[in-house]
């Protein structure tokens, strides 16, 4: 993870809107104040309910604010100015109506009229249950914020307060700080990264396929990351794979020849390919053109002649002009050494492994562990959500090839 600089005198108001997370605030207040900032309060009305503004208060050293009509700031520090004091703002948590609200341009209470009156960067920190979250609506007003330059600090995965499981978290103060804080520019701006995400479909007869059990989180978490640090990202999925923002270019696919075909169409046009999805390894030598009658097969022994399915990363990595290859490997046995000798014999840049023997990561799981292995590094990154770990991916693919990447990106655009 990033360093936070120290940000001394840096002036920024906390807008806290009413979602359970806010009772995680009055940390959050600490570890901004820790780093040398100033730190003003706003609540909406309904915020109290879930964290005192006494608490916030007594950590921040200012009176926390909740009302336009407050005289005693108006006599001082009235809205208009209270937005142009802010060096930035910070909504955290973000619940789906503040997100509505903010994104029709709603001004009906301080924190709203706040962020229309002001010119400084907002960061909104959405926090709400995983199926709000995933809601067309809530998913077209994150959209929409993005589009007029507000900055979405993604949510974390985990246990929600409802005792369901999934995205909707408020991150970490660390992550938190580690966005709004960061002066480098986005690590990956303007590179086309290619991610492959899910399991493929390998036909037996109409009906029948031999597959694997990829949800393609991983590789949806990776595009994501990637589009959140600032690349222009092509996601080519297999089936089954959860939707995509609207902001990645999605190219849906079943088995790994279709895959290979999209792959090579975009690898000309591409800085960074991560191969993620997990490809069947075999497919039938013969596909039946009509379901295969159980009372056929008991006439004879079932057999089916298989072959091996084109190897897409090694197709991509044995180019002559390639971006930067990255590989994912899930293991049962032995997953570092047997990824090492993957990374040498598929001439791959770096491979990411995970062991997918353990019931509490990797297929199907909303967490995963894995160790990032190239010719120079060996890093483990410890069990963490999917959309965390890649997130730290990215940065570390970011700084251990930096120079490979920017080669790249230039001789494309010769």
């Amino acid at each position: 993870m990033r360093k936070i600089p120290e940000v001394k005198n840096r002036k920024i108001i906390l807008g806290i809107s009413a979602g359970i997370a806010a009772y995680k605030t009055p940390g959050l207040v600490r570890h901004l104040v820790k780093f040398g900032a100033e730190v003003q309060v706003v609540m909406t009305n309904n915020a109290h309910h879930f964290v005192s503004a006494e608490a916030l208060q007594a950590v921040s050293g200012r009176k926390v604010r909740d009302s336009l009509w407050d005289p005693d700031a108006e006599s001082a520090m009235g809205h208009i100015e209270l937005s142009r004091w802010a060096d930035q703002i910070l909504i955290a948590p973000a619940t789906a109506n503040c997100i509505g609200g903010l994104a029709t341009g709603m001004a009906n209470d301080l924190l709203s009229t706040l962020c229309l009156a002001t010119k400084s960067p907002i960061f909104v920190c959405p926090a709400m249950n995983h199926v709000m979250l995933s809601h067309p609506a809530t998913q077209r007003n994150l959209e929409a914020l993005s589009t007029m330059g507000y900055q979405i600090i993604p949510p974390s995965t985990g246990e929600q307060a409802c005792g369901e499981y999934g995205p909707g978290r408020l991150p970490d103060p660390q992550q938190i700080l580690t966005e709004i804080f960061s002066d480098e520019p986005a690590k990956l701006h303007n590179f086309n990264v290619t991610v492959t995400a899910g399991p493929t479909r390998e036909a037996l007869d109409p009906v029948r396929y031999i597959s694997n059990n990829s949800s393609g989180k991983q590789g949806m978490a990776i595009a994501e990351a990637s589009l959140a640090a600032g690349a222009n990202v092509t996601l080519i999925a297999g089936p089954g794979v959860a939707s995509s923002k609207e902001a990645i270019k999605r190219i849906d696919v079943c088995n790994a020849e279709e895959m290979l075909d999209q792959v090579m169409r975009e690898i000309p046009k591409t800085d960074l390919f991560i191969s993620v999805a997990a490809v069947a390894d075999y497919r039938a030598k013969t596909i039946s053109a009509n379901k295969i009658k159980k009372r056929d097969l008991a006439k004879t022994s079932p057999t089916i002649e298989l072959e091996e399915t084109p190897d897409i990363i090694r197709h991509v990595a044995g180019m002559e002009e390639r971006p930067l290859v990255v590989g994912f490997a899930a293991e049962t046995n032995n997953a570092i050494q047997n990824a090492k000798i993957k990374l040498k014999d598929k001439n791959l840049d770096a491979i990411v492994v995970n062991d997918v023997s353990r019931n509490d990561i990797g297929f199907e799981s909303n967490e995963n562990e894995v160790t990032f292995v190239s010719g120079t590094k060996e890093r483990t990154i410890a069990k963490t959500d999917k959309d965390s770990l890649s997130r730290e991916l990215i940065d570390i693919i970011c700084t251990e090839f930096r120079v490979h990447l920017e080669k790249r990106h230039s001789a494309r655009l010769g």
